[in-house]
């Protein structure tokens, strides 16, 4: 028989070597596809890192990449901690994106340092308005947020569809379901010449510093984590409980809008059904990778940004799949999953002669 007991609380070190070891692992299982796909997996590991660190090219398309990870990533991190399990991300992205179009395609004539700023705060109030229903009913009425958050991407899709065929549909885009196009103005600014990289990814880090001292250093980062270790030991000690779940369902959505806001403010120009290639859900495994802590959440999206970049400059060279990323990611949140039960629990094998004894 086996049985789970709980070890005491894990060290700084072993916290930290957890998704480093999950990440090897996750490397070291998806070799084993790529020798039957006959690959020399040296060569295609080799090939991965210079896709995405062997130019300056390169590195900067890793960094775009990572931008809306990072913020999902922050976006599921954030929320986890109080044990607000938000699963639309990928929504709630796609509702700041929309927001974005609908603010910065001409409807406010307005000098940049107006508009942009407007467009940012539009696309987060979006994200977050999104994620406070699911908040409200797990509050109100104890309606399981997993499901509601999940299923609401997919109706924020069909939406954000029916609008890039209607009343948002850009009449000089050929036919094409696609929005009008992001003016200059609204554009978040290029970080460097001639590459996609752009301001999206300060608003990012600038995220992960506010999300990790909202945590470590303000009263409503203890309720939170309060909250996220025992909420009705929280309620008993006078913490608002309801009040904590809104504020972290906000914070949280607008995490994720503001990755919205990125992709069409900031690299695309315009919004269309496919802009996230499930932007939303990577940044669970993002999140899980860091231990849900802000700070490695941007070192884990580096780390997937750099497997998703690096898989597509392989798949050109090779002609194997660049699905080979997704394989990879999978692997990396079931290693760190079940690393993580070891780090929580010790297993002990109890003989039946034992089992016997103590039920005695």
């Amino acid at each position: 028989m086996i049985r789970f007991e709980p070890r005491e609380p894990a060290s700084l070190s072993r916290l930290i070597l957890v998704p480093v070891a999950a990440a090897v692992v996750a490397l070291a299982l998806a070799a084993i596809p790529m020798g039957f796909a006959g690959l020399n997996i040296f060569k295609a590991y080799g090939l991965m890192a210079t896709g995405a660190f062997g130019s300056l090219f390169a590195f900067t398309e890793m960094l775009t990449r990572a931008t809306p990870l990072i913020l999902t990533g922050l976006a599921a991190a954030l929320a986890f901690r109080a044990k607000l399990w938000n699963i639309g991300a990928e929504g709630q992205l796609y509702a700041g994106a929309l927001a974005a179009v609908a603010v910065g395609t001409g409807v406010i004539d307005a000098p940049s340092f107006v508009l942009i700023p407007l467009v940012v705060f539009c696309g987060a109030l979006a994200g977050g308005l999104v994620m406070l229903g699911p908040t409200l009913l797990k509050t109100r009425l104890g309606v399981d947020e997993v499901v509601t958050t999940l299923l609401l991407n997919f109706v924020i899709l069909l939406f954000v569809q029916m609008m890039l065929e209607g009343p948002m549909k850009d009449p000089m885009g050929m036919g094409w379901p696609q929005s009008e196009p992001i003016l200059d103005a609204a554009a978040l600014p290029k970080l460097m010449a001639r590459m996609r990289i752009h301001g999206g990814l300060i608003i990012a880090l600038v995220a992960a510093l506010g999300v990790y001292l909202l945590l470590k250093r303000t009263v409503w980062g203890f309720e939170i984590r309060a909250v996220g270790e025992n909420a009705n030991a929280a309620r008993h000690a006078g913490i608002p409980v309801t009040a904590t779940f809104i504020r972290v369902g906000l914070i949280s959505g607008a995490l994720a809008g503001l990755a919205g806001v990125g992709e069409v403010a900031g690299l695309k120009g315009y919004l269309t059904a496919d802009l996230s290639p499930g932007f939303g859900y990577s940044g669970i495994v993002v999140a899980m990778l860091a231990g849900l802590n802000p700070i490695g959440v941007v070192v884990a999206a580096l780390f997937i940004a750099s497997i998703f970049v690096g898989a597509d400059s392989m798949s050109r060279a090779t002609g194997v799949s660049n699905y080979l990323a997704d394989l990879i990611v999978a692997m990396a949140l079931i290693s760190v999953l079940v690393s993580g039960l070891f780090l929580r629990f010790k297993v002990r094998f109890v003989g039946q002669r034992h089992t016997e004894g103590a039920a005695k």
